[in-house]
């Protein structure tokens, strides 16, 4: 898909008229549907950008956006299971809408932001929360443990979406809805994540921006945190681009 996208919009075109002559339909079941993306350069991702989830920690809503990262080698795909690590027992869901770069860019002004983003994903931010406030209070590694990156089902392109940022998501974990918000709760939208992101390091076709999940997660659970078991089924759902379905083993 990487590749893909390198080829910007003459390579989108010739995907169009495919899809468009019906001479390439494959039985969906007779297909395991992956990773929209599985090697993007880099996994950004931004903390605190739900007002509701603001309000919910009773923390201050950011200033500017709150960036941290997970490794590539994180990402999963619709169907494939969440392995939970030895190394912890506070495993949380966060639902998430992820931002898909289509074109190279550096210093990019918010005014143009979106002629860099082919389109929308769904993730699911999987965090070890015992491991984000060990190792010094670095997160990297309550973020980046193995399969802790489930993103799909599909990239709905941009011009599929008349506007991102009045999209229901929602997380249910074993059929009982955790999460249930809507993006247009988000502190720094699209335009504003990618111009900031720009700033500071280039963005390549195939990066993914993870921008923040609504209140509803495991740790925040009145009276008492609630997280992740194996055999849990977790379901997160974005309107118009679809459900990410995934098992922890």
């Amino acid at each position: 898909m990487v590749g893909f996208l390198r080829g910007g919009v003459p390579m989108q075109e010739v995907a169009k008229k495919a899809v468009e002559s019906g001479e390439y339909v494959i039985q969906r079941d007779k297909v395991q549907i992956k990773a929209p993306i599985t090697n993007p350069n880099k996994v950004l991702c931004i903390g605190n950008n739900y007002r509701d989830h603001c309000v919910e920690q009773g923390v201050p809503v950011p200033t500017e956006p709150l960036v941290f990262s997970k490794f590539p080698s994180t990402i999963i795909g619709p169907g494939d299971d969440i392995i939970y690590p030895d190394v912890s027992d506070a495993l949380d869901w966060e639902v998430e809408l992820v931002v898909v770069i289509g074109k190279e860019g550096k210093n990019i002004k918010e005014s143009i932001a979106m002629d860099h983003v082919v389109g929308f994903t769904v993730g699911h931010d999987v965090s070890a929360r015992d491991w984000q406030v060990k190792n010094g209070g670095q997160v990297l590694l309550g973020k980046s443990m193995d399969t802790f990156c489930p993103i799909g089902p599909a990239i709905v392109t941009k011009d599929e979406i008349s506007d991102p940022h009045k999209l229901g998501l929602r997380c249910r974990v074993n059929g009982q809805t955790m999460q249930n918000s809507n993006t247009d709760q988000l502190v720094f939208k699209t335009e504003a994540l990618v111009s900031h992101l720009s700033r500071f390091v280039t963005l390549l076709p195939g990066d993914i921006i993870l921008t923040g999940t609504p209140p509803g997660s495991g740790f925040a659970r009145k009276p008492n945190p609630i997280y992740l078991q194996k055999g849990d089924v977790v379901d997160c759902e974005i309107d118009i681009i679809g459900t990410l379905t995934n098992k922890v083993v």
